[in-house]
């Protein structure tokens, strides 16, 4: 009997902005502001990713802006709009899926608290990437799924995590942080009669204290997205 291939499935939680200060500036300028009408002290925000380990190959997965024309090269398998969905058809107001093979997440190394292991299991990494194909790619930053917050790169990667069906105990970013878009990716996977789960408990506003796992379908029903 040959030994299993390794298999990861870790989060990863980047401050937002890392890397960029208009960014870093821009976040802070938003949260000010919801906290100000939430009448609440104001929380760090953060940025989730996910890296997919099968074998001995490595997947970055994440939600970011679409800087030129060589998606191939960057894993892209899906594109959506930002703003609005007229505003899609310049690339200045797009963002792309990724699921990169080999590829690399900027600012990975600034992510609080390292990689979160979700699950060793290769069935698990291998339903993540076969979700890839479904997941949902509604205008940046809308309700456009009535979820109840607008849709971002943290609401993919909670779309992903109940999906897939990994533990979702206690998942919620760092001390004091907060993941907007969060409770969104996981009330419209909630919804998908495939998901195999019956609830999600309270979400606190950056995750959820618990997913009912599914029956482990992952089936592909579309290559495309746009």
């Amino acid at each position: 009997m040959e030994p299993e291939h390794s298999a990861a499935v870790d989060l990863y939680w980047i401050p937002l902005g890392a890397g960029g200060h208009c960014v870093r500036f821009n976040g802070k300028v938003y949260e000010a502001l919801f906290a100000a009408r939430e009448r609440r002290p104001r929380r760090d925000l953060y940025h989730a990713a996910m890296v997919v380990d099968l074998g001995d190959d490595r997947f970055t997965i994440e939600l970011a802006p679409s800087p030129d024309a060589r998606a191939a090269s960057r894993g892209v398998i899906a594109t959506g709009p930002v703003g609005a969905r007229w505003a899609g058809r310049l690339r200045l107001f797009r963002y792309e899926l990724r699921c990169w093979r080999g590829g690399t997440i900027p600012d990975l190394a600034d992510a609080v608290g390292g990689p979160h292991r979700l699950s060793h299991e290769a069935a698990a990494a291998q339903r993540v990437l076969d979700l890839m194909a479904e997941v949902p790619t509604p205008v940046w930053g809308r309700d456009e799924l009535h979820a109840g917050e607008g849709w971002n790169s943290n609401s993919v990667i909670a779309w992903l995590v109940a999906r897939a069906g990994l533990a979702a105990v206690d998942l919620e970013p760092p001390l004091n942080g907060r993941a907007p878009g969060w409770d969104a990716g996981l009330e419209v996977a909630r919804r998908d009669p495939d998901c195999g789960f019956s609830r999600i408990a309270a979400p606190r506003g950056s995750g959820s204290r618990r997913v009912d796992p599914p029956d482990g379908r992952g089936v592909v029903r579309r290559q495309h997205a746009h």
